[in-house]
């Protein structure tokens, strides 16, 4: 992102709205990873290493001819998928150039993001955290040679950015199967194929699956809303959204370790450790978001300045920072105590959380604003609200305790 935004704006909006598609991707990643993680993760603590291998295998096969469907309709739909979302014409032509290559990457993506996930169910998340940043630094070497051509390598611009960014996963699936192969793991690849276990695995899966499914559509209609505001609003928010993501990491890092911890709990039937080590994550996720949170009130422009110097791209994203900055914290009680949830296989509860809070909180009072003739920041408002009390929501459920006894 912050390579893209010396392209120029048109560049920087049409990276951050595939991310938007990347979430109607991330669905049907969703309806094997996570069951395939509450499973795993109580197979592991069951002491069943040689079942949650099974599971694993047939996953990766399951994920393989998935991704084969998603490929097609991603590179022949590109220009359709920007046009839907109302951009313009510049964003729509460099995001289609973008969003062909990412396409074609897919399969290496969908398996990446289950061997990420199965590790890390398994309870190995120092190994996956050791990938991810060899990676990010392999991605980040190869933007600066193929976007701006250098070292005898011809600029690509946006195209070379699409480029870094597969082979970077594809290092991710090599260096995981090297992991998973070589060195001892808690899982290896079994080729048994269990149709219970796969059932079992979609049992959970699809009403997560919906979830996400029915949240990235709220994300795509909140993303809309804003798009008709401009180009630079949009821009502003993309830049703005990407540096928030420096505060969702240890946030998904502790809640990856809390799915881990608590579903391997639940397997082994310590199920006041399981509540206990899920509210030590959240804990520990609130003070690490909440302080990066402080940091983005303080020094928004500097911030977005290192990612655009476009002057309007930068008022807007530093408004949009300070106001999520103070959202940190809700947000990190959302994400771990979420992915705790879905550890114990209670994927319907989060379900119906996540959808009536994001469309009757947050997109329907957006368009109503916009309607009305409000600015942007009063549609980044709604959005802080609407994260501060499904925080609360998701804090209240999670003392209750009644999901640590769910069924899968």
């Amino acid at each position: 992102m912050l390579m893209v935004g010396v392209i120029s704006t048109a560049a920087l909006a049409a990276v951050g709205m595939s991310m938007q598609f990347m979430m109607i991707i991330n669905v049907l990643m969703t309806l094997y990873v996570v069951g395939g993680n509450a499973l795993i993760s109580r197979f592991i603590g069951q002491g069943r290493k040689r079942r949650a291998s099974a599971l694993l295998f047939s996953l990766v096969l399951f994920a393989v001819g998935l991704s084969f469907f998603v490929t097609i309709g991603g590179y022949f739909g590109s220009n359709f998928i920007y046009e839907m979302m109302g951009a313009e014409g510049d964003v729509i032509a460099l995001g289609a150039s973008y969003f062909k290559i990412i396409s074609l990457g897919i399969v290496v993506i969908f398996i990446d993001n289950l061997l990420y996930n199965a590790l890390s169910a398994a309870g190995d998340t120092k190994s996956s955290l050791y990938i991810k940043l060899f990676s990010a630094l392999i991605n980040a070497s190869l933007n600066y040679v193929l976007i701006f051509g250098h070292f005898g390598f011809e600029a690509m611009g946006i195209e070379g950015a699409a480029i870094a960014t597969v082979i970077s996963y594809i290092f991710n699936v090599i260096a995981y199967y090297i992991l998973i192969k070589k060195m001892n793991s808690k899982l290896d690849f079994l080729p048994i194929v269990r149709k219970k276990d796969l059932l079992r695995v979609w049992s959970v899966g699809w009403s997560a699956a919906l979830d996400r499914g029915i949240s990235s559509m709220s994300f795509l209609v909140f993303v809309s809303i804003i798009t008709a505001y401009g180009t630079a609003e949009l821009a502003g928010y993309q830049v703005g959204l990407r540096i928030e993501g420096i505060a969702f990491m240890p946030g998904f890092g502790f809640a990856i370790a809390a799915m881990a911890l608590v579903g391997q709990n639940i397997g082994a039937k310590n199920f006041d450790k399981a509540y206990e080590l899920g509210q030590i994550s959240g804990r520990i996720a609130y003070i690490f978001m909440g302080s990066v949170g402080v940091v983005m009130i303080l020094f928004p422009e500097f911030l977005v300045g290192i990612f655009t110097k476009d002057i309007l791209t930068i008022a807007v994203a530093s408004k949009y920072l300070i106001l999520v900055g103070l959202a940190q914290i809700p947000l990190a009680i959302m994400f771990v105590y979420s992915s705790a949830l879905r550890a114990a296989g209670a994927t319907k509860t989060t379900l119906r959380i996540n959808v009536l809070s994001l469309w009757f909180l947050r997109v329907i009072p957006s368009y109503i604003a916009y309607k009305m003739g409000y600015g942007v920041v009063v549609i980044f408002i709604i959005m802080n609200v609407e994260t501060l009390i499904k925080g609360v929501i998701y804090w209240y459920i999670y003392q209750r305790r009644n999901w640590l006894y769910t069924k899968v």
